[in-house]
């Protein structure tokens, strides 16, 4: 296990910079929103254990599952940050299956990390609480200290601590448990692992889609992929133009002029107004 010690620290310490309430990579921008994404998770863990190329296929099959997550006035049903590195660093310490990485971050996810979620907004609250008797008592020292110095301790100690001991101590009992699964439970476990991400997929575009009509555009990808065996930059290409004639068909208006002339008599001009369609704006 000892050259499972330095891959499990680091993989702890990128789940601390990936934290919503990190601030030295540039606050969420560069860390919730970068390194708190299971794709990039993937990238990063695949680096430290060696094998990027199944790191990378173990954060793309996470991140089809949490793509639609969300989080409303500070509740989630989900960690992603804790699914992320905790099942994909679990994953790749152990069979570096990506069904098996989804399974373990929506069980991590769902259960450690929203006890452990929950676990620093109460200590974030004690924080608080003697930060603001620190401000009405203009101690500044103090309020460095439970404003930043404070909070950033628990922080580590809550999200790097748990996913270096869930690795480093987690790949045996994982390890185990496989080897005493039955086969035909371990293929349904990696069946479902495999539906995950269609269902992330499938929640993103229920949100995205507000017409039905829009579904047909998704079918003809899904079509020119299995049948036609174009590739996935190359549809791009073709989404993005698709996307620019259908926005200019439905925004754009048509104005008609009209000139005639009729013998001897001066033309006249009639400007027909612009056909506008309520239903399209």
């Amino acid at each position: 296990m000892d050259n499972l010690f330095l891959p499990a620290l680091l993989t702890g310490i990128f789940c601390y910079l990936g934290a919503i309430e990190t601030p030295w990579l540039f606050g969420m921008s560069g860390g919730f929103y970068i390194m708190g994404r299971p794709l990039v998770a993937g990238l990063l863990v695949g680096l430290v254990f060696g094998d990027v190329q199944a790191g990378v296929l173990c954060g793309l099959a996470v991140q089809g599952v949490f793509i639609a997550n969300l989080s409303t006035g500070g509740a989630t049903n989900s960690e992603i940050t804790y699914a992320s590195y905790g099942g994909i660093g679990l994953a790749m310490a152990t069979t570096k299956d990506p069904a098996i990485a989804v399974t373990l971050s929506v069980l991590i996810g769902q259960t450690f990390g929203l006890i452990f979620y929950n676990t620093r907004m109460a200590l974030y609250s004690f924080w608080n609480r003697r930060a603001q008797s620190a401000a009405e008592e203009l101690r500044t020292n103090d309020i460095v200290k439970n404003h930043l110095i404070y909070p950033q301790i628990t922080t580590f100690l809550i999200r790097a601590v748990p996913i270096f001991l869930a690795i480093y101590y987690g790949q045996g009992l994982v390890e185990a448990l496989l080897q005493r699964t039955p086969e035909t439970i371990t293929h349904i476990i990696s069946v479902l692992g495999g539906v995950l991400p269609a269902l992330g997929i499938a929640m993103l575009m229920n949100i995205v889609l507000k017409d039905k009509a829009l579904f047909i555009f998704f079918f003809g990808g899904f079509a020119l992929i299995s049948f036609m065996n174009i590739g996935m930059i190359a549809l791009v290409f073709i989404a993005a133009m698709i996307a620019y004639l259908y926005y200019m068909a439905s925004k754009g208006g048509i104005v008609i002029t009209e000139k005639q002339t009729y013998g001897s008599t001066s033309s006249t001009e009639a400007d027909i107004e612009v056909y506008e369609d309520d239903d399209l704006f």
